[in-house]
Protein backbone atom coordinates (compact mmCIF):
# COMPACT_ATOMS: atom_id res chain seq x y z
CA UNK A 1 0.00 0.00 0.00
CA UNK A 2 1.44 3.03 -0.85
CA UNK A 3 2.33 5.65 1.90
CA UNK A 4 0.52 9.46 1.18
CA UNK A 5 2.73 12.20 1.40
CA UNK A 6 1.10 14.89 3.21
CA UNK A 7 0.82 18.65 2.16
CA UNK A 8 0.65 21.25 4.78
CA UNK A 9 0.17 24.84 3.16
CA UNK A 10 1.86 27.80 5.30
CA UNK A 11 -0.75 30.39 6.21
CA UNK A 12 2.30 33.05 5.87
CA UNK A 13 2.04 34.25 2.42
CA UNK A 14 -2.08 33.88 1.92
CA UNK A 15 -4.11 37.24 2.07
CA UNK A 16 -4.68 37.69 6.01
CA UNK A 17 -7.71 40.02 5.03
CA UNK A 18 -9.89 36.84 3.86
CA UNK A 19 -7.69 34.18 5.85
CA UNK A 20 -11.01 31.98 6.59
CA UNK A 21 -11.74 32.21 2.84
CA UNK A 22 -8.45 31.75 1.98
CA UNK A 23 -7.89 28.15 4.39
CA UNK A 24 -11.43 27.10 3.26
CA UNK A 25 -10.63 26.90 -0.56
CA UNK A 26 -7.65 24.37 -0.06
CA UNK A 27 -8.80 22.94 3.33
CA UNK A 28 -10.30 19.51 1.25
CA UNK A 29 -7.44 19.13 -1.12
CA UNK A 30 -4.61 19.28 1.77
CA UNK A 31 -4.08 17.34 4.90
CA UNK A 32 -2.68 19.67 7.53
CA UNK A 33 -2.07 23.49 7.60
CA UNK A 34 1.53 24.92 8.62
CA UNK A 35 1.38 28.00 11.11
CA UNK A 36 4.55 30.44 11.54
CA UNK A 37 4.51 32.21 14.67
CA UNK A 38 7.64 34.47 14.65
CA UNK A 39 8.46 37.03 17.66
CA UNK A 40 10.50 39.60 15.55
CA UNK A 41 13.75 38.00 18.63
CA UNK A 42 14.43 34.46 17.41
CA UNK A 43 13.92 36.07 13.86
CA UNK A 44 13.80 39.70 12.58
CA UNK A 45 10.11 39.32 11.88
CA UNK A 46 6.94 39.32 13.52
CA UNK A 47 3.65 37.39 12.12
CA UNK A 48 0.50 36.79 14.95
CA UNK A 49 -0.43 34.64 17.97
CA UNK A 50 -2.85 32.19 19.09
CA UNK A 51 -6.06 34.37 18.22
CA UNK A 52 -5.22 33.93 14.42
CA UNK A 53 -4.45 30.29 15.29
CA UNK A 54 -7.66 29.70 16.65
CA UNK A 55 -9.86 31.44 13.79
CA UNK A 56 -8.28 28.89 11.23
CA UNK A 57 -9.18 25.89 13.98
CA UNK A 58 -12.67 27.39 13.27
CA UNK A 59 -12.14 27.56 9.54
CA UNK A 60 -11.35 23.91 8.80
CA UNK A 61 -11.40 20.49 10.40
CA UNK A 62 -7.61 19.99 9.26
CA UNK A 63 -4.99 19.42 11.75
CA UNK A 64 -2.84 22.50 12.30
CA UNK A 65 1.27 21.95 13.19
CA UNK A 66 2.55 25.57 14.94
CA UNK A 67 6.04 26.04 13.94
CA UNK A 68 7.10 29.12 17.10
CA UNK A 69 10.39 30.44 16.00
CA UNK A 70 9.90 32.02 19.40
CA UNK A 71 13.13 32.47 22.14
CA UNK A 72 10.69 31.35 24.69
CA UNK A 73 8.14 28.71 23.50
CA UNK A 74 7.18 26.82 26.71
CA UNK A 75 6.27 30.38 28.04
CA UNK A 76 3.74 30.91 25.00
CA UNK A 77 2.92 27.12 24.19
CA UNK A 78 0.47 26.50 26.66
CA UNK A 79 -1.87 29.29 24.61
CA UNK A 80 -1.07 27.83 21.64
CA UNK A 81 -2.27 24.29 22.32
CA UNK A 82 -5.66 26.15 23.90
CA UNK A 83 -6.02 27.99 20.13
CA UNK A 84 -6.15 24.22 18.62
CA UNK A 85 -2.48 23.57 17.90
CA UNK A 86 -2.42 19.64 17.32
CA UNK A 87 1.31 19.52 17.28
CA UNK A 88 3.76 22.47 18.11
CA UNK A 89 7.40 22.65 17.03
CA UNK A 90 10.21 23.92 18.76
CA UNK A 91 13.61 25.32 17.81
CA UNK A 92 15.74 23.56 20.75
CA UNK A 93 18.59 25.70 20.84
CA UNK A 94 16.67 28.42 22.16
CA UNK A 95 16.22 26.60 25.38
CA UNK A 96 18.14 25.31 27.89
CA UNK A 97 16.22 22.12 28.68
CA UNK A 98 14.75 20.84 25.11
CA UNK A 99 13.49 18.00 26.97
CA UNK A 100 11.53 19.63 29.42
CA UNK A 101 9.34 21.37 26.86
CA UNK A 102 9.20 18.35 24.78
CA UNK A 103 7.31 17.09 28.71
CA UNK A 104 5.74 20.01 28.20
CA UNK A 105 3.81 19.67 25.01
CA UNK A 106 2.81 16.25 25.70
CA UNK A 107 1.40 17.05 29.12
CA UNK A 108 -0.45 19.90 27.02
CA UNK A 109 -1.84 16.87 24.35
CA UNK A 110 -0.15 18.18 21.43
CA UNK A 111 2.50 16.49 19.37
CA UNK A 112 6.32 17.50 19.99
CA UNK A 113 7.97 18.52 16.70
CA UNK A 114 11.87 19.54 17.15
CA UNK A 115 12.74 22.44 13.96
CA UNK A 116 16.37 22.09 12.65
CA UNK A 117 17.77 25.12 11.64
CA UNK A 118 19.55 25.00 8.50
CA UNK A 119 22.76 25.37 10.34
CA UNK A 120 22.63 23.78 13.20
CA UNK A 121 23.87 20.29 12.99
CA UNK A 122 21.85 16.99 13.19
CA UNK A 123 24.06 15.76 16.29
CA UNK A 124 22.51 18.89 18.12
CA UNK A 125 18.97 17.21 17.23
CA UNK A 126 19.90 13.33 17.68
CA UNK A 127 19.30 13.51 21.24
CA UNK A 128 15.60 14.25 21.11
CA UNK A 129 14.67 12.61 17.91
CA UNK A 130 13.37 9.65 19.21
CA UNK A 131 10.66 11.71 21.50
CA UNK A 132 9.27 13.60 18.70
CA UNK A 133 6.25 13.88 16.78
CA UNK A 134 8.06 15.64 13.98
CA UNK A 135 11.37 16.61 12.91
CA UNK A 136 10.59 19.97 11.10
CA UNK A 137 13.52 20.02 8.21
CA UNK A 138 14.10 23.69 7.92
CA UNK A 139 15.09 24.98 3.77
CA UNK A 140 15.55 28.05 4.40
CA UNK A 141 16.48 30.70 7.04
CA UNK A 142 13.51 31.18 9.35
CA UNK A 143 12.36 34.84 8.91
CA UNK A 144 9.99 35.64 6.51
CA UNK A 145 8.11 33.74 3.21
CA UNK A 146 9.34 33.16 0.07
CA UNK A 147 12.69 32.71 0.11
CA UNK A 148 14.71 30.26 -2.07
CA UNK A 149 15.15 26.77 -1.27
CA UNK A 150 18.66 25.62 0.15
CA UNK A 151 20.10 22.51 -1.89
CA UNK A 152 22.60 21.86 0.55
CA UNK A 153 19.69 20.73 2.67
CA UNK A 154 18.47 18.39 0.80
CA UNK A 155 21.52 15.85 2.23
CA UNK A 156 20.69 16.54 5.37
CA UNK A 157 16.97 15.32 4.98
CA UNK A 158 18.69 12.31 3.84
CA UNK A 159 20.60 12.40 7.28
CA UNK A 160 17.25 12.70 9.23
CA UNK A 161 15.39 10.07 7.92
CA UNK A 162 18.47 7.60 8.62
CA UNK A 163 18.62 8.84 11.79
CA UNK A 164 15.04 8.42 12.74
CA UNK A 165 15.44 4.79 11.54
CA UNK A 166 18.18 4.03 13.14
CA UNK A 167 16.90 5.92 16.74
CA UNK A 168 13.24 3.99 16.54
CA UNK A 169 11.65 7.31 16.25
CA UNK A 170 8.19 7.19 15.19
CA UNK A 171 8.83 10.84 13.76
CA UNK A 172 7.89 12.42 11.22
CA UNK A 173 10.31 13.93 8.90
CA UNK A 174 8.86 17.61 7.84
CA UNK A 175 9.96 19.91 4.89
CA UNK A 176 9.66 23.92 5.16
CA UNK A 177 11.01 26.26 3.25
CA UNK A 178 10.94 27.02 -1.02
CA UNK A 179 9.02 23.86 -1.75
CA UNK A 180 7.05 24.28 -5.12
CA UNK A 181 7.11 22.43 -8.33
CA UNK A 182 10.76 23.16 -9.29
CA UNK A 183 12.10 21.59 -5.71
CA UNK A 184 9.32 18.95 -4.97
CA UNK A 185 10.52 16.01 -6.19
CA UNK A 186 14.40 16.20 -4.48
CA UNK A 187 12.72 16.51 -1.31
CA UNK A 188 10.30 13.37 -1.59
CA UNK A 189 13.27 11.30 -2.81
CA UNK A 190 15.48 12.37 0.23
CA UNK A 191 12.64 10.75 2.18
CA UNK A 192 10.42 13.18 4.22
CA UNK A 193 6.79 12.82 5.21
CA UNK A 194 5.12 16.08 4.99
CA UNK A 195 5.77 18.87 2.52
CA UNK A 196 4.90 22.47 3.74
CA UNK A 197 4.01 24.72 0.86
CA UNK A 198 3.44 28.82 1.10
CA UNK A 199 3.72 30.74 -1.87
CA UNK A 200 3.46 28.04 -4.09
CA UNK A 201 0.07 27.14 -2.66
CA UNK A 202 -1.16 30.50 -1.96
CA UNK A 203 0.34 32.71 -4.99
CA UNK A 204 -2.27 35.15 -5.02
CA UNK A 205 -3.50 33.73 -8.72
CA UNK A 206 -5.75 30.22 -7.76
CA UNK A 207 -4.87 28.19 -4.47
CA UNK A 208 -6.99 25.06 -5.05
CA UNK A 209 -5.34 24.74 -8.56
CA UNK A 210 -1.91 25.35 -7.38
CA UNK A 211 -2.24 23.06 -4.12
CA UNK A 212 -4.34 20.30 -6.49
CA UNK A 213 -1.13 20.46 -8.80
CA UNK A 214 1.34 19.28 -5.58
CA UNK A 215 -1.19 16.88 -4.24
CA UNK A 216 -1.43 15.27 -7.66
CA UNK A 217 2.76 15.12 -7.84
CA UNK A 218 3.34 13.94 -4.52
CA UNK A 219 0.57 11.32 -5.01
CA UNK A 220 2.70 10.06 -8.32
CA UNK A 221 5.59 10.40 -6.29
CA UNK A 222 4.94 8.01 -3.17
CA UNK A 223 3.62 5.54 -5.58
CA UNK A 224 6.95 5.69 -7.37
CA UNK A 225 8.60 5.78 -3.93
CA UNK A 226 7.12 2.22 -3.03
CA UNK A 227 8.02 0.08 -6.37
Amino acid sequence: MTQRILLAPSILTADFARIGDEVRSVAGIVDWFHLDVMDGHYVPNLTFGPSTVEAINHACENPLHVHLMITDPGRFAPAFAAAGADRISFHPEVVEDPDAVIDQLKELGVGAGIAVHPDVPLDRIEPYAERAAVLLMMSVRPGFGGQKFLDEVVPKIHDARRMVQETGSRADIEVDGGVNSSTIDRVVDAGVDIVVAGSAIFNGVDAPAAAKKLRERLDVLAASRDE
